[in-house]
């Protein structure tokens, strides 16, 4: 059997492309694949994200349904990027009743603000995919809730967001590169990584970060939006934040690797389980997360986790104070979150529950 595998690949800077590149090299040993195809093939798999890459791919998934990935389960900002108004409020209609049709009027109108304003998280209009798709793939319990609350017949397969050993830079390297950032050796690194939008609470980051001593925060990623960009401006040139663009792959895990923790939040969510914190907990460096549902599954000893609402600042504060003064402490963590991730989100076995799922294995 031909497996259609339909998925953003790279140059795309996307975390989907990157994802999907190393997953159709993990199916091969179940299936011949096909990337992108225009016809089917036997059994397709559509992998979808809230943003305009996935746009063809997402009329292929409503012409000839297969199994769909939801990397992000609000497809909400997509839509609003893809159809014109009148389609819209007719699929917004569709997913929540006539009743809603005015609030999707206002919504359109509204849309500037969609990245930050949460009722626009609050609607992820995932119903027409999930009916007509043959099964629906998430990576965590917040997506399968969302998929089942717009659909509730729709088989919902839960495969963790999967974990692939990365060639690791030298130790000079790293060495150099923290050199090159003005860093003594002493200095507690903190890193932010990923495209810079506002549901990553820069803000509520470079806040925190002012109280915390003996430190330094790395922004690494490109802007989503040059508003964000120009309003945290005077607070990405305070003392101790250092700031780098978009990293290519090997760039990354050298700045991965010379950071000593993560700040990894997501507020509003989207269902989504992030790449980013994946890859950090899996090379033992402690990940500073929201609590969720998102992050449900990962242990207690294994993260640490922030409370989304007022207390989100101070909390995030002491979080990043303690890591940053009990080394040893934040160490543990990074080792246990290691431990799971290793275990719990190895390629291999993400690979073949993929097959299971599509029925290319048993």
């Amino acid at each position: 059997m031909t497996l259609g595998f339909h998925a953003p690949l790279p140059p795309a800077r996307s975390g989907v492309a990157d994802y999907a590149a190393q997953l159709i090299e993990a199916l091969r040993p179940y299936a011949a694949v096909a990337a992108n195809p225009l016809r089917t093939t036997g059994i397709d798999l559509y992998h979808l994200g809230n943003n305009q890459l996935h746009g063809e791919i997402y009329r292929r998934a409503l012409k000839r349904p297969g199994v769909v990935v939801l990397h992000d389960a609000v497809l909400q900002h997509f839509l609003l990027g893809w159809l014109d108004e009148s389609l819209y409020v007719e699929e917004f209609v569709y997913n929540y009743g006539e009743w809603s049709r005015e609030l999707a009027r206002q919504l359109w109108r509204c849309r500037a603000r969609s990245a930050q304003d949460p009722r626009y998280f609050e609607y992820p209009m995932l119903r027409r995919i999930a009916e007509v798709s043959k099964a629906v793939i998430v990576h965590n319990p917040g997506a399968a809730a969302i998929v089942k609350s717009h659909a509730p017949s729709a088989p919902v397969v839960e495969i963790p967001h999967f974990w692939r050993a990365p060639e690791l830079p030298p130790s000079y390297e790293i060495t150099r590169l923290r050199e090159s950032l003005g860093l003594r050796p002493s200095t507690f690194l903190f890193g932010v990584f990923g495209h810079l939008r506002e549901s990553k609470r820069l803000l509520s980051v470079l806040r925190a970060f002012r109280v915390v001593r003996g430190s330094a925060l790395l922004i690494a990623g490109e802007f989503t939006s040059s508003d964000l960009a120009r309003a945290l401006a005077p607070l990405l040139g305070a003392p101790g934040v250092v700031r780098a663009g978009y990293l290519p792959e090997r760039d990354f895990w050298l700045h991965a690797a010379a950071a000593d923790a993560c700040v990894n939040l997501r507020y509003p969510a989207a269902g989504e389980t992030s790449a980013i914190a994946i890859r950090m907990m899996g090379m033992g460096k402690p990940v500073i997360l929201t609590a969720g549902q998102e992050s449900s599954r990962f242990p207690a000893t294994a993260c640490l986790r922030v409370d989304a609402g007022p207390a989100e600042t101070e909390m995030l504060a002491a979080y990043m104070t303690w890591l940053a003064e009990f080394r040893a402490a934040a160490g543990e963590i990074g080792r246990r979150g290691a431990e799971y991730v290793r275990r719990e989100h190895a390629l291999e076995e993400c690979a073949r529950r993929y097959a299971v799922a599509l029925g290319l294995a048993s």
